[in-house]
C-alpha cells in the first residue's frame, strides 16, 4: 500500500469498520473492510454478502463472487466473461488479474492464485443479468472509491494531487475540459448545467429520482433566485393577452417578426433585461463555482451536485426556492396558450413588403 502522512496523525482503528473514521450505512448497504483492502458488500433486504477487493484503483471480484452476487452460477458467470472478450467489449488483459489470496482449508491455511476481474468486468457481465444489482453495486463500488480517494487510506496524497483517481489517470483535468466545451457550446443554458450534471456525477443514473428531480426543478432555481417565481409562476402571472406583446420582452423573431405559440410558454421572454443580465451572471457564476471544485479535485455523487445549486445560491445570498412552487409547468403553459389565442386575432405584423413600401414612402416623402 502507498505510504501516506505520518502515523501520529491517524491513529489505527481498534475495529475493521471504522477504517473511515465512523460507522456509515448507505441504501441499506453494510461497508466493512480490513488491512488487506477486502471489503464485504451487503444488501439489508437481499441474500447478498460479496467479498470485494480494492486494488490499482478499483473494485475486483472473483467469478464466484460475481455468481453470487447477480444471484447465478458460476458457470453463467464465465459464459458471459467469455462473450465479452471474444465480441471485443472488454480486452481480458486490462480487466483481470491473477492474486494470492489465503484460504482456510481445514486447520490448514491454503494459498491459491485466484484470477480476480475489475469493476469494467463486472459491471459488463450484471448489465447482461440484472441490471438493477449492477446498478446498484456500480453506485456503492464508486462511493467506496471516493471514500478511498478523500480519505488516503488506499491511495496516498500525492497519487490524488497528480489527479489518477478511479476514474481515470488525468480524470480532473479531463473532466475540466469537458466542462468548458459544455459552456462554449451553443445548447441553452439549462441543457448546459444539465449536461455538466450527467457528466460531473460519479454515480451519474439517468432514470434515479435525484436526477428527474434536479432537472426538473434546476430551472426554477435559478428563475427564483432573480424574480422570487418559478419559471411557471413568470409564466402564468405574465402572459396576458391585453398587453403589448402580449407581455413578452423577447420573442424568436423579435423585434418586429410574429410572435408565436411556442414563445409563450418560455418564462425567460418575459423577464426584463436587467432581470436577464443577472440571470445569466448567475449561470456564469454557478459554472465558475462548478469548474473550482473541479481544479480543486473534487468529485460529486448526484446528490452532492443537485445540493451545490443551493450551497452556491445561498453562498451569494439569493432566495432558495423552498418548495415546488404554486403553479405547476402544465397550468402555466396553458393560460398561456389561452392567452395567446385571443392576442393572436389582433397581431400586427409588419411583412417585408410592408417595411419595404414604407422605406420607399419615406424617401419619396424627403424628395
Amino acid at each position: 500500500m502507498a505510504k501516506n502522512s505520518p502515523t501520529k496523525n491517524k491513529p489505527k482503528p481498534s475495529k475493521p469498520e471504522k477504517i473511515f473514521g465512523r460507522n456509515r450505512r448507505r441504501e441499506n448497504v453494510t461497508l466493512t473492510t480490513n488491512r488487506f483492502d477486502f471489503l464485504i458488500y451487503k444488501v439489508a433486504d437481499e441474500n447478498i454478502s460479496v467479498n470485494a477487493i480494492v486494488k490499482d484503483e478499483t473494485i475486483w471480484l472473483t467469478q464466484k463472487a460475481m455468481a453470487e452476487l447477480f444471484d447465478v452460477e458460476v458457470p453463467a458467470i464465465s459464459k458471459h466473461l467469455s462473450n465479452i472478450f471474444n465480441e471485443g467489449e472488454l480486452e481480458a488483459s486490462a480487466t483481470v488479474s491473477k492474486m494470492e489470496i489465503v484460504q482456510q482449508e481445514g486447520t490448514r491455511d491454503v494459498r491459491r492464485t485466484v484470477d480476480f476481474y475489475n469493476l469494467d468486468a463486472i459491471i459488463s457481465v450484471g448489465y447482461r443479468i440484472n441490471s438493477r444489482r449492477a446498478t446498484h453495486f456500480r453506485i456503492w463500488a464508486t462511493k467506496v472509491l471516493k471514500e478511498y480517494m478523500t480519505k488516503g487510506f488506499a491511495l496516498d496524497d500525492e497519487r490524488l494531487k497528480q489527479g489518477r483517481t478511479a476514474f481515470g489517470k488525468d480524470y480532473f483535468r479531463e473532466l475540466l475540459e469537458r466542462v468548458r466545451s459544455i459552456r462554449a457550446s451553443e445548447r441553452r443554458i439549462w441543457q448546459q448545467i444539465t449536461d455538466i450534471f450527467a457528466e460531473c456525477s460519479i454515480d451519474y443514473d439517468k432514470d434515479s429520482d435525484i436526477t428527474r428531480s434536479f432537472y426538473s426543478m434546476v430551472q426554477n432555481k435559478f428563475h427564483y433566485a432573480i424574480t422570487g417565481k418559478t419559471a411557471a409562476e413568470i409564466v402564468y402571472t405574465s402572459a396576458d393577452s391585453h398587453k403589448a406583446n402580449m407581455g413578452l420582452t423577447t420573442w424568436k423573431n423579435s423585434p418586429d417578426g410574429r410572435i408565436l405559440k411556442s414563445d409563450v410558454s418560455i418564462a425567460k421572454n418575459y423577464l426584463e433585461e436587467k432581470q436577464i443580465r443577472q440571470l445569466e451572471r448567475t449561470v456564469s457564476g454557478y459554472f465558475d463555482y462548478i469548474e473550482s471544485l473541479i481544479e480543486r479535485e473534487n468529485t460529486f455523487t448526484m446528490e452532492e451536485f443537485a445540493a451545490s445549486v443551493n450551497k452556491f445560491l445561498a453562498f451569494s445570498e439569493y432566495k432558495i426556492l423552498p418548495d415546488k412552487g404554486r403553479i405547476s409547468a402544465q397550468a402555466a403553459k396553458i393560460r398561456a396558450e389561452n392567452e395567446y389565442a385571443a392576442f393572436n386575432k389582433t397581431q400586427r405584423i409588419t411583412s417585408d413588403f410592408d417595411k419595404a413600401t414604407a422605406k420607399l414612402l419615406k424617401e419619396e416623402n424627403k424628395k
